[in-house]
């Protein structure tokens, strides 16, 4: 083989050129690629497989039987060419046969080779096909020869799809038409409800021409288009308005990082070097980039991945002369806009006041285009899957992220229905801001303390626009997720006051870093190895303990942000007393070595622990004595408690935070909390839900910490409620406790005249 893909590419390409040029029927196109390939590969075995009636058929080869050809069949999942295709993955062994999906197919005559690596031939995203290498040899294919294959196998898209051979249903193009009414589902990414004409985003970009005559000629195109979308970038950046400074401008900085970066635009001039034309070089980058994705489980590396595939689309658009994404020809009605994935950039080119919801069928509450459609106001729902195959263009769409739905042409009861949940949103929303300077005190006369979750500049205007008492917990990691780098201690330290100054005399309590786990950061290596179960492994006080220098940078930021002010800290997923005293001794040395030189500290520090790993519950005599306030993480310790994946979507409903077994540990830890004096408050999902906040107040819980939005309809909940009379009859429950403890709570509340919403 020569000695880079480049070269082994470009070496098949020249030779492809002129079979494809040729005026030879598409069998006989076929049959010269695989002799090329084959040669090209000093391999003994080169095959073509297209997707044709829903199975993969040798179509062509050089090296098995030639009566199997048009014989052979695979389904799609079936033997190693139906994987390759089914998962649009490469498969490179050096023994075929060990592989458990191995299928052996007698006519071929393939019990002769050992070696065999193929790669899907995709076309609009999809698989139509596989090209495969055989040897006699026991041998991997190196990367080099792999790299050629691929690139092989995007010129053969093109050529199969000019001779008519693609399989229609097979390039996920043979939607059913429908005027009939649809429900789907997704995950909530943020929260609200909206109504309009699907919109999407982008048309498909079909690649004409791979093959290029002048490489020369593709360079000095892709470098036009590299200047031109950089200035698009520059533009759409510098005129975004969101009213307010947020962590959403720092996503849109990694996001120009990208732009720029040089390592991409290398990979795409390599691309060009191997014979391709630029947009095929753009295409074929971008589809590394995806096989990339599907191999990532970190979700948050996965989506910097997003970001590059929005760049590569743009880029492609630009190259093509295909300009036209729905932004740039305008809204001209009420839109729900509809896209497999969105970048910050993108999504910041559409009129905010015709784009009333998004509907991704990717997507994820850490991704970039999630922070900034929570600051511009706009509700997106993510993870609906095939929707290219359930709406079309122009179809009429309810949006309801709150129930996690969209409703597809709806009919009349569908809209009445959506409409009704529309007013009562509305009327309640009404009733929730007229509750905003009225405290949230019990028919019994007993003051809680209701307090937000938050974790980005933008989510402190909460405060006065809900009328919170402070926030009960600041995510002080939001700022290294959306970071390209660690964030310097002058950064974290501007973002700490500008929270501080913005909560004026209302308490802040700043949740020291917790990354790791599944919220690991590429610039910050935890380890060579992949953790099997990230939430329970290196991540939080743990990792941030090990890393003495990540801590002190964040405590000395937090100290001079709190400078002659109350500092409130709180130390995650504490799991032995010891822990908390070494990381509360990082806190003090460093206020130590401030006063020494002169720094004002703030005016007292009170420390607190997260109560998430339940066998810290075991050791609350030692702790207590130590602490301030204590908090317990809902999330993290159900998952503990169960055994549970949240993460897992089998598992994340299963458990019902209302099971006994959550309540009965939380009121084991209510008392010796009240008897310590140490303050003690729920932050999480639980709390703000009315039920289920509710029933944390009837074990004696007087503080929460919860979503902004959930602060008015538990304040209303709290306003009805009488605290003495649920107290009493919650203590009988969990004696005796019912084999539906949520129907049982609910029926109390609803006799009692509890207000729900």
């Amino acid at each position: 083989m020569p000695v880079s893909a480049a070269a082994s590419a470009r070496e098949i390409l020249t030779r492809l050129h002129d079979v494809m040029a040729g005026r030879t029927a598409p069998q006989a196109k076929l049959n010269a690629v695989v002799g090329i390939v084959a040669e090209a590969m000093n391999s003994e075995v080169c095959s073509i497989y297209l997707l044709r009636e829903g199975v993969l058929e040798l179509y062509a080869t050089r090296g098995l039987d030639q009566a199997a050809v048009h014989v052979t069949k695979l389904a799609l999942g079936e033997g190693l060419v139906g994987m390759i295709a089914a998962e649009v993955e490469v498969l490179n062994l050096d023994e075929a046969a060990s592989h458990p999906d191995f299928a052996y197919k007698p006519e071929t005559g393939e019990d002769r080779y050992h070696s065999f690596a193929g790669v899907p031939i995709i076309r609009r995203e999809r698989s139509v096909g596989v090209l495969a290498v055989q040897h006699f040899e026991t041998r991997k294919y190196a990367d080099v020869e792999i790299e050629a294959l691929q690139t092989v196998a995007m010129v053969l898209s093109e050529l199969i799809a000019n001779a008519g051979l693609i399989d229609v249903a097979g390039t996920g193009n043979n939607r059913v038409q429908s005027t009939a009414s649809a429900r789907l589902s997704g995950q909530k990414l943020v929260d609200g409800m909206g109504a309009g004409f699907a919109v999407f985003h982008q048309p498909r970009i079909t690649i004409e021409h791979t093959v290029a005559e002048d490489t020369d000629a593709e360079r000095r195109r892709v470098y036009a288009a590299f200047d031109k979308m950089r200035e698009q970038i520059d533009r759409i950046t510098r005129e975004a308005e969101f009213g307010v400074a947020g962590e959403h401008d720092e996503v849109i900085a990694t996001y120009k990082m990208f732009a720029y970066d040089e390592g991409w635009t290398r990979r795409i001039n390599e691309a060009i070097d191997s014979g391709l034309t630029a947009e095929a070089a753009i295409e074929r980058v971008q589809q590394r980039t995806r096989q990339r994705m599907r191999q990532i489980d970190d979700p948050l590396l996965a989506d910097r991945m997003h970001d590059l595939e929005d760049l590569s689309n743009r880029l492609l658009r630009i190259v093509s002369g295909q300009m036209g994404t729905a932004a740039q020809l305008g809204l001209r009605q009420d839109t729900i806009l509809i896209a497999r994935n969105l970048g910050p950039a993108e999504l910041l080119e559409y009129d905010k006041r015709r784009l009333k919801g998004v509907i991704l069928e990717e997507g994820s509450l850490t991704a970039h285009v999630t922070i900034v459609a929570r600051a511009m106001g706009v509700p997106v729902l993510g993870r609906v899957r095939d929707i290219r195959r359930e709406i079309a263009e122009g179809d009429l769409l309810m949006l309801d992220v709150t129930e996690g739905t969209v409703f597809v042409r709806p009919s009349t009861a569908m809209e009445e229905s959506f409409e009704g949940r529309l007013a009562v949103r509305q009327k309640r929303r009404a009733a929730y801001a007229a509750l905003r300077d009225v405290p949230p005190v019990t028919k019994d006369g007993h003051r809680l303390t209701l307090m937000i979750n938050a974790g980005l500049r933008d989510d402190v205007a909460a405060l006065d626009i809900m009328g919170a008492d402070g926030i009960g917990l600041f995510r002080t990691e939001f700022q290294f997720l959306v970071s390209a780098t660690l964030p310097q201690r002058e950064r974290q330290q501007r973002l700490y006051k500008e929270v501080l100054d913005a909560a004026g005399d209302r308490p802040v309590v700043f949740r020291t870093v917790d990354i790791g786990g599944d919220k690991a950061l590429p610039y910050l290596k935890e380890g060579d190895a992949d953790e099997e179960n990230p939430a329970m492994g290196w991540r939080a006080l743990r990792l941030a303990l090990e890393r003495g220098g990540l801590m002190k940078a964040q405590a000395r930021a937090l100290l001079e942000a709190a400078a002659g002010r109350t500092l409130n800290v709180m130390f995650p997923m504490v799991s032995e007393p010891w822990e908390f005293d070494t990381a509360k001794a990082l806190f003090e040395a460093q206020r130590e070595w401030m006063t020494k030189r002169g720094k004002r500290p703030p005016a007292a520090i009170r420390y607190g622990a997260m109560l998430e790993v339940p066998g810290l519950a075991e050791q609350l005599d030692i702790l207590l004595p130590r602490l301030q306030f204590l908090s317990v993480g809902t999330n993290d310790l159900t998952q503990f408690l169960f055994a549970a994946d949240r993460a897992n979507p089998k598992l994340a409903d299963r458990y019902d935070w209302l099971s006994p077994t959550i309540l009965r540990f939380l009121a084991r830890v209510v008392g010796p909390c009240r008897d310590a004096g140490v303050d003690l408050a729920v932050c999480g999902e639980m709390g703000g839900r009315p039920l289920e906040a509710m029933a944390l107040i009837g074990l004696g819980i007087e503080r929460l910490s919860i979503t902004p939005a959930a602060i008015g309809p538990v304040k209303a909940m709290v306003r009805s409620l009488d605290r003495g009379t649920l107290s009493i009859h919650l203590k009988a429950l969990l004696a005796d406790p019912p084999r539906d403890m949520r129907g049982a709570l609910t029926a109390w509340a609803i006799a009692n005249g509890v207000e729900l919403a």
